[in-house]
């Protein structure tokens, strides 16, 4: 075990990656994010990777065009 917050390693450059902060929840890796994004354990998550098929779908195959307001 590594304490992040002692001061060898804060001012070590090889090791202090690990001092920086996370933000888990931002980038979906909490268990509640990897739910929601369609991960998990099993023959069926395999498939999904990283979200939704029928979103990645409709995200790749329709054209947004700016609206003049």
């Amino acid at each position: 075990m590594v304490d992040p917050n002692h001061n060898a390693i804060r001012n070590d450059r090889k090791i202090n990656f690990i001092c920086e902060k996370k933000h888990r929840e931002m980038r979906g890796l909490t268990s509640a994010g990897r739910r929601s994004r369609g991960l998990g354990k099993g023959i069926g998550y395999g498939h999904v990777k990283g979200g939704s098929q029928r979103a990645a779908w409709r995200r790749n195959n329709t054209l947004l065009l700016k609206k003049f307001r």
